[in-house]
């Protein structure tokens, strides 16, 4: 019997594998995954009341914009900064990407965990301090505080006790540490909100407004702390919200402007002042939300 003549592509290896998917998933591109995407992210609230009206609030139809579709993503390791007035929608945004708050449209993964549908997957990855929400037990001492987060955090108790040691001493805590909480300082509980947040070494940290309440040497010792300690090692990304321009030039990689609800830029220090032709921070970001003088028609004195 004559010997079975094979199909001519079992002899061309680049043919077999173009029909093979075995080969064509030997040669894999890996993609990092980003530590922050937002997509389409929106969310409304309903108008605010007074009086027999405020009764009716939680059943009206969210009708007040605070986010209108923002969409960006923070890559791992970098840092991210939200700049806008009060009132654009930077802390609603830091909340919502928390799980303190669910959008009413759009999507947010931290991690590549759905803030909205694996939301304690997503606390496990981030630590999250706001400047003007700071949640201790104020019966409680500093030291008790930081060992009930780390718990909830699932750090044993000696992993605990030697962060607790080493933030203590970057934000010259030792003292408040076996003091009860509301005997403190606001600037103190300040430092205790921010080693909390990072007390578990999160993945990704949210920050808002991190050196409200800290004095000028306190908001400069905490920045660097952030810059060369969390930062530099390049496994934490960061996204912070901040009012005070030092901060976010020295700190952040890229600069998110927010106005109204809506993201207007987000882009390089360097790519903003050159796309607006502006000569600084303040120059570009006011350009851009349309409040410089020479771009208000109508009235140059304004």
């Amino acid at each position: 019997m004559p010997a079975r003549k094979l199909p001519a592509w079992r002899w061309l290896p680049s043919v077999a594998c173009r029909l093979s998917s075995r080969c064509r998933n030997v040669i894999s591109f890996v993609v990092a995954e980003a530590a922050i995407s937002v997509e389409n992210l929106q969310k409304s609230f309903p108008p605010a009341r007074s009086g027999w009206r405020a009764f009716l609030q939680p059943f009206e139809k969210p009708s007040v914009m605070a986010l209108a579709g923002i969409s960006f993503e923070l890559r791992p390791g970098e840092t991210l900064a939200l700049l806008g007035a009060n009132g654009a929608g930077k802390s609603t945004l830091l909340r919502i990407l928390a799980t303190l708050l669910l959008p009413t449209q759009g999507r947010a993964q931290i991690a590549g965990h759905d803030a909205v549908l694996d939301p304690r997957a997503v606390r496990r990855q981030l630590g999250y301090h706001a400047g003007s929400d700071l949640g201790f037990y104020a019966r409680l001492t500093g030291r008790e505080n930081l060992r009930f987060f780390g718990r909830l955090n699932h750090l044993s108790s000696t992993a605990a006790a030697e962060r607790i040691v080493l933030l203590a001493a970057q934000f010259h805590l030792a003292e408040a540490l076996d003091r009860q909480v509301r005997t403190l300082s606001s600037g103190t509980v300040q430092r205790l909100s921010l080693a909390r947040a990072l007390l578990h070494q999160p993945r990704v940290l949210l920050l808002d407004e991190p050196t409200r309440s800290l004095d000028a040497i306190a908001a400069s010792e905490f920045r660097r702390f952030l810059k060369s300690e969390v930062l530099r090692r390049g496994d934490t990304s960061l996204l912070f919200a901040s009012h005070t321009l030092p901060e976010v030039e020295l700190l952040a990689d890229r600069i998110a402007v927010i106005d109204d609800g809506r993201l207007l830029a987000c882009d390089t220090l360097a790519a903003l002042k050159r796309t607006t032709g502006a000569a600084n921070l303040e120059d570009a970001f006011m350009r851009l939300t349309g409040r410089a003088p020479h771009l208000i028609a109508g009235d140059p004195a304004q």
